[in-house]
C-alpha cells in the first residue's frame, strides 16, 4: 500500500466514532476526565488534517442518547468540557474557513451548551470551507423515528415518499453520506450511528485508542480506503 494520498480519490466526507477516551485513561491510572481532555487534542489535529488533505465534509460521533446514562458527574464534566472547548476553538474554525453544525436532540443539552453552540455555528455559517459537523445526544435509530414523525406530521401520501424525500427530513439533509466511517479503539460495531447514511459506506477500524489518534492515522484511514472497490452492489468491471 502506497504511503500517499491520491488527490483525486479523496471521500467527500468521512464520519469518525471517537472511541476509547475512558479505557486509555485508566491504562495511565487516570479519570475518565483526562482521557475525554485529551480527547479534545486529538479532535484538534484531526480537523486539521482534515482540512490539509481536502476532505470537505467531517462528522464526529461526540456524545450518543446512550451516553446519557453515563454518571452525572461525568456528564456534568463533558458538558463543560463541550462548553470550553467550542469557546477555545471558534476563532480556529474561523480562521481555517471551517463551518460548524450539529446534529442530534440538541433540546436535550444544558442551556449554557447550546447557547455556545448556537453562537459557534452563526459565527461560522458563511464559512465556505470544510463542514464540521459535531452528533451530540445524537443515535441513528432516535434519528429514524423523528424523521417518520416528521413525515407524518406533514400528511406525506405514500405516493410521495422516496428515498430522496426521506433523506430530506434527516438531520443530515443537503450533506452527501459518508464514504468512509472510521472507528477507534478496536471495536467493530457501528454503535447507532448514521443508520441510513453509511449503508455503503466504507468502514475503517483501528486499534489506536482515541486520545492517541492523528492526522497521520486519517491519512492511513483515507489511503486504505483508496485501496477498495466500491460496487454499490453492482458487478466491478475495468
Amino acid at each position: 500500500m502506497t504511503d500517499s494520498i491520491n488527490t483525486k480519490k479523496i471521500p467527500k466526507h468521512i464520519a469518525i466514532t471517537m472511541d476509547g477516551n475512558g479505557r486509555w485513561a485508566k491504562e495511565k491510572g487516570k479519570s475518565r476526565m483526562f482521557g475525554h481532555n485529551n480527547g479534545v487534542k486529538a479532535v484538534r489535529d484531526t480537523v486539521e488534517g482534515a482540512v490539509e488533505y481536502g476532505i470537505q465534509y467531517l462528522t464526529l460521533f461526540a456524545f450518543s442518547t446512550e451516553n446519557w446514562k453515563r454518571p452525572k458527574m461525568e456528564i456534568d464534566a463533558l458538558m463543560s468540557l463541550l462548553v470550553s472547548s467550542i469557546h477555545d476553538e471558534t476563532k480556529t474554525l474561523i480562521k481555517n474557513n471551517i463551518r460548524l453544525k450539529v446534529i442530534g436532540n440538541i433540546l436535550q443539552l444544558p442551556k449554557k451548551c447550546q447557547k455556545k453552540l448556537d453562537e459557534c455555528m452563526l459565527l461560522t455559517k458563511d464559512n465556505t470551507g470544510m463542514t464540521l459537523t459535531l452528533a451530540l445526544s445524537y443515535s441513528g435509530k432516535w434519528e429514524l423515528l423523528n424523521a417518520i414523525k416528521n413525515i407524518i406530521k406533514d400528511k406525506r401520501t405514500e405516493k410521495e415518499i422516496s428515498e430522496e424525500l426521506f433523506q430530506q427530513y434527516l438531520t443530515t439533509k443537503n450533506v452527501p453520506d459518508p464514504e468512509l466511517l472510521i472507528r477507534t479503539s478496536g471495536e467493530h460495531r457501528i454503535s447507532n450511528f448514521m443508520l441510513w447514511q453509511i449503508a455503503y459506506s466504507e468502514l475503517y477500524f483501528t486499534d489506536k485508542k482515541w486520545p492517541d489518534f492523528r492526522r497521520n492515522d486519517l491519512k492511513n484511514a483515507i489511503i486504505n480506503f483508496q485501496t477498495r472497490e466500491r460496487r454499490f452492489g453492482k458487478t466491478y468491471t475495468k
